[in-house]
């Protein structure tokens, strides 16, 4: 089998040297274990947290083990009664070539959407959405919502659902082609381009009645700019600052406008909130299988790439939910 190992903690942005390819022995399977082949590995922001020994909310990776990450799975042996082979199941598994388990963290995925879906629109990705918008963004009819990297996994998603509840959506996002996506793919009512745009005017005339709901996904000068265009009692579910992954920690913004506008922030961590997960299967599932909940795959090919992917993303090079395919999709084949 075959791991990609974190050699080294990164100084600012992820480096190829920071990583190491091996080949490794195949695990043992014991009774009650679950041996399977990895087909699609997720990349997504909060790896950089744990490449970082800081403090946090959950472990860091260890210098020399393997990088962690959401994955799919076919089962090729299993000696456990609730798994069989062929079996395609979600996991976390990492970035690996195969995985063995108890099978208590697997998940045994429905066929009836393409499999890559539990690793965004209706994985973690698409839950963070959920919850972050519908619990603490608390959107109503007629407010506006904004949400940065509104192309990506998360963002794309807050701003269908914003729509869903009968608000404006208002995306963020770092070129015109992903902003003509935001807008004509995904309906959203406008897009900001925040490389070229000047924020608080464009800001403001995106929002003529000012941002009630402000999705953060980005931090830095985005947030920054919203801060000024804010509503009385305006919400801002914190979900990521990913603009200061790679650098040190800054002064930030000038919270002032939160009291202003007795606004609230409030960060949150969609692992916290297990128990919203039927909520969101029974809302978001029918949505994506009519094809009214879009979404978009940025999928790489190679194990050995996704280094270099997960460096690109750090960087918005991404468009649309990162994956890199593993190993054959056996739900293509057929």
């Amino acid at each position: 089998m075959r791991q990609i190992l974190l050699r080294r903690r990164p100084v600012g942005l992820p480096v190829a040297d920071d990583f190491e390819i091996v080949d490794a022995p195949a695990p043992p399977v014991a009774d009650g274990d679950v041996l399977r082949r990895t087909i699609y590995l997720s990349l997504d922001p909060y790896m950089r947290g744990r490449m970082s020994d800081a403090p946090s909310y959950a472990a860091s990776v260890a210098i020399g083990g393997v990088m962690v990450g959401h994955t799919v799975s076919e089962v090729i042996e299993s000696k456990n009664p609730g798994f069989r082979a062929g079996d395609v199941v979600a996991g976390y598994d990492g970035w690996q070539t195969h995985g063995v388990s108890n099978g208590k963290e697997l998940r045994v995925l429905d066929r009836s959407l393409p499999i890559t879906t539990a690793l965004g629109v209706l994985g973690m990705p698409g839950m963070t959405a959920y919850v972050g918008l519908l619990d603490i963004g608390q959107p109503k009819a007629g407010e506006t919502v904004v949400v940065s990297a509104a192309s990506g996994a998360v963002g794309s998603i807050v701003g269908q659902l914003a729509k869903t509840r009968g608000c404006r959506a208002v995306g963020v996002a770092g070129s015109p082609e992903k902003c003509r996506y935001v807008i004509e793919e995904l309906g959203f009512d406008a897009c900001i381009n925040y490389k070229t745009d000047e924020l608080v005017p464009a800001l403001a005339a995106a929002c003529p009645g000012g941002v009630d709901v402000y999705f953060e996904n980005v931090g830095g000068v985005v947030l920054s700019a919203v801060l000024r265009v804010l509503n009385r009692g305006a919400r801002i579910p914190l979900c990521g600052l990913i603009s200061e992954y790679n650098t040190s920690p800054n002064a930030g913004p000038n919270l002032r406008p939160l009291l202003v506008h007795r606004a609230m922030i409030k960060g949150f961590i969609v692992s916290d909130h297990a128990d919203r997960a039927p909520a969101f299967a029974a809302e978001c599932g029918p949505l994506v299988m009519s094809g009214r909940l879009k979404f978009r795959e940025d999928i790489v090919d190679g194990l050995e790439y996704a280094p270099g992917a997960f460096m690109g993303l750090l960087e918005g090079r991404n468009f649309g939910k990162l994956i890199v395919r593993v190993s054959e999709d056996p739900t293509r084949a057929r």
